[in-house]
């Protein structure tokens, strides 16, 4: 593959937003699809570069492409006196997964899109032009060589986002919402600025390659590094929606459902677990900073699930399963680290090696959690709502969203075969290594989320159909073929994409581990350890729970629901965050102290100064047209009297 079609990449999605933005959107019609096909083509384009790319680096030594230093790859960016910042791709095995997941499942969501988009004549253009944008701004994170130029793509990663969620801007809800978003994240961002900053101060560099060896070197160590890395991953936690950074992510499904998709699965929410893996070999050199990561991901993870259970908004209930999921993957790069540390061989490869279980987890969860978001617009183009009280009975009316969810909900809920339950029971085994508690969360967590995927299961799909939104749809049907069609492609890769690390080839590519036979990646894992078969038995038992409660309803929901009233309260309130930060620190404490106290000094400090100089001249100004009395004898008067003043002076001192 020539060394400048890596960049193309990056670059057809921005040419993409580029044509829609300044030809296709002010001179073509807002109702043509001519937007939706030049979007698709350019980053089905780009989905095909990545596989290709993929498949280079996989034959190439070491699972990574150095590319020469030419112009397109080592471009000047920015030089400051004798130091130059250059513009730069990293191609290994980790860049080269994540282009493969960035584009596909771009690529399915922008497909689904032209069924579910057509009918918003207004928007349909800029919708399509902010999504090639966003594409972009991912693809450029993950292919930059340093941290400067991650941290500008992260920027436009968030400002994407702050776009699409609040797509609807008319719609009060959604504006809030994009806010919210944008400025949570803000603060997980700051902490990232400053560990870069501080790196930059400690070492004279933003290379990532440069960072990772000096840390290896022990060159950049101590509590520097400890600060460095929780800063990144205070930047990582705000992206990712970690505890307590979380609450933006709920209110983000007031964006279309495919923007949820892709916001969700494959691009926003991912950026922040692939900055950890990118940064992983400075956070393998603190035992407090893997300590910290592996500890907020796994309490995030038995949280956000706890609220799941309760939720009655189809996205709101997936929305806390990607908060979950996304909590499992940093308790999986979390306890990795903890025993990298432990056993003292804390090398790159090493370090990069130990990122496995948590990537691969990333790269599963993207294919099903896309294929269930998608599956709830099926569901709410068909019927208006998202609420699931007025649903059910929607599985014979339609078979394709129905089958298509169902499997995404098993891959999900981590059941054998299918590929969430490869990665998922990875990352438990490399959590009973790491930390017991955190294991043991792990483990109920894996009741819970089969437990509330199957809730969703048979509120939605089975029973009787009980309205839906007469005022939006009248009788409830299948998707068309061009929303189907991704569902199903997706559906096969929630199905099959776990065998490739089953048979050791995804351990293999990222230095993991070694190939397996067919045997041996089938049934090894149930052999080398009874967890996997017991985290089998919970997920089994989540849905069982679920059938009786929901479906047969021989245990009664609002019976047991009564029973614990408190904790229902509890986790449908969401323990109470939205109004700890919302009411408490923004309004009473921000506007109502701080921010209080800086008007003040603003209105009666500064204004005060301004106002009473003004006030001051005006004043002067009065008095001095006082003495402008129009008369001229009046004025000789004055000056034969200065004259004499200034005589007298003179002779005195003179």
């Amino acid at each position: 593959m020539p060394d400048q079609a890596y960049w193309f990449i990056f670059l057809l999605p921005v040419i993409s937003f580029g044509l829609i933005s300044l030809f296709i959107r002010p001179f073509v019609n807002s109702k043509s699809s001519v937007s939706g096909l030049i979007a698709i083509t350019a980053i089905g384009a780009s989905a095909v570069l990545s596989i290709w790319a993929l498949t280079e680096v996989m034959g190439a030594p070491n699972h990574e492409i150095i590319l020469p230093d030419v112009t397109i790859n080592n471009a000047p960016w920015l030089t400051i006196g004798d130091f130059t910042i250059n513009l730069g791709i990293i191609m290994d095995s980790l860049t080269a997964v994540m282009l493969v997941v960035v584009t596909v499942v771009s690529l399915m969501v922008q497909i689904y899109s032209l069924g579910y988009m057509q009918h918003d004549e207004a928007g349909y253009t800029r919708y399509y032009a902010w999504m090639s944008l966003f594409t972009a701004s991912m693809l450029g994170l993950v292919i930059a060589n340093n941290l400067l130029m991650m941290f500008v793509f992260w920027e436009m990663v968030g400002l994407c986002s702050y776009l699409l969620i609040g797509f609807w801007f008319h719609k009060p809800s959604a504006a809030n919402a994009a806010k919210k978003a944008f400025i949570v994240t803000r603060f997980g961002d700051f902490g990232f600025l400053v560990a870069i900053l501080l790196l930059f101060a400690n070492t004279g560099t933003f290379d990532t390659a440069e960072l990772s060896g000096l840390a290896a070197a022990g060159a950049l160590a101590g509590a520097t590094l400890t600060w460095v890395a929780i800063g990144i991953f205070a930047g990582a936690m705000g992206k990712s929606a970690q505890f307590p950074f979380h609450i933006w992510l709920p209110d983000a499904m007031e964006g279309p459902t495919p923007v949820s998709a892709l916001i969700h699965s494959a691009t926003m929410v991912s950026a922040g677990v692939f900055l950890v893996a990118r940064t992983f070999p400075i956070f393998a050199h603190s035992l407090e900073a893997v300590t910290v990561v592996a500890t907020i991901g796994g309490f995030t993870a038995i949280f956000a699930a706890s609220m799941g259970l309760v939720m009655n908004d189809i996205k709101r209930v997936l929305a806390y399963s990607t908060i979950s999921q996304l909590g499992y993957m940093m308790l999986g790069l979390g306890a990795a680290g903890i025993i990298l540390f432990h056993e003292g061989n804390v090398t790159v490869e090493a370090a990069k090696a130990a990122t496995t279980f948590g990537i691969f987890h990333l790269a599963t969860h993207a294919f099903f959690k896309s294929l269930l978001f998608l599956g709830a617009g099926s569901v709410n183009h068909a019927t208006g709502t998202f609420d699931m009280r007025l649903m059910g009975g929607l599985r014979k009316i339609m078979p394709w969203t129905y089958i298509t969810f169902l499997l995404g909900s098993l891959s999900l809920a981590g059941v054998w075969p299918l590929a969430g339950f490869w990665s998922k029971d990875e990352i438990l085994v490399t959590a009973l290594d790491g930390n017991v508690v955190l294991f043991i969360l792990a483990m109920i967590t894996v009741f819970m989320t089969a437990f509330y995927m199957f809730r969703v299961i048979y509120m939605t799909f089975h029973g009787k159909y009980r309205g839906g939104d007469p005022e939006a749809h009248g009788h409830p049907h299948e998707s068309p073929k061009v929303m189907v069609a991704p569902l199903v492609f997706l559906a096969v890769l929630a199905v099959v994409a776990g065998f490739w690390n089953a048979f050791g080839h995804f351990g293999e590519l990222m230095g993991h581990g070694h190939t397996k036979s067919f045997i041996d990646g089938f049934f090894g894992i149930f052999t080398h350890s009874p967890w996997p078969i017991i985290s089998l038995l919970l997920a089994l038992g989540g849905i069982l729970l679920a059938y009786l409660m929901y479906n047969t309803k021989k245990i009664s929901a609002e019976r047991i629901g009564a029973r614990f009233q408190a904790l229902y309260v509890m986790f449908s309130r969401k323990y109470w965050m939205d109004e700890l930060y919302e009411d408490l620190i923004v309004r009473k404490a921000l506007l109502g102290g701080f921010f209080a106290g800086l008007q003040k000094l603003d209105t009666r400090g500064v204004d005060g100064v301004v106002n009473g100089a003004a006030n001051a001249i005006m004043s002067s100004g009065d008095v001095v047209r006082k003495v402008q009395t129009g008369q001229f004898q009046l004025y000789a008067l004055s000056i034969a009297l200065g004259a004499s003043a200034i005589a007298i002076i003179l002779y005195i001192f003179g």
